[in-house]
């Protein structure tokens, strides 16, 4: 362990820019096209919050990380489909063309005329 670590428990504990090389955090990994592959959080990084707290984030080893698993045609599909569920309008039963807002549950033109004909019949 580096002056720069300290060990809370038994995963050594880096501040913010100061882990040593061959650690990632799993978005570093992914933009790497690795993963972590089963294996166990190996450090953490450890930097103050803007909001007067603590935030972690986990590392691995980068030489036990794994490829990253291709994307298959079903899956793809299944993706697909889940992301149009996402977009289709309850109400109008048209693609909205974004992800519906769940405050409303529906596209923004239908929650408005929903909620105009509220207005004009109270």
């Amino acid at each position: 362990m580096t002056a720069a670590a300290s060990s809370t428990g038994t995963i050594p504990t880096y501040k913010w820019r100061q882990a040593p090389d061959g650690y990632a955090t799993l978005r570093q990994l992914r933009k790497r096209g690795l993963r972590p592959g089963g294996q166990p959080v190996a450090a953490q990084l450890q930097w103050r919050s803007r909001f007067g707290g603590h935030a972690l984030a986990f590392l691995y080893r980068i030489d036990l990380a794994a490829p990253v698993r291709p994307m298959t045609p079903a899956k793809a599909a299944a993706l697909a489909a889940a992301n149009r569920a996402r977009r289709m309008c309850p109400d109008c039963r048209r693609d909205a063309g974004y992800v519906l807002p769940a405050r409303y549950g529906t596209c923004i033109p239908c929650a408005f005329e929903t909620a105009a004909a509220v207005i004009a019949s109270a």
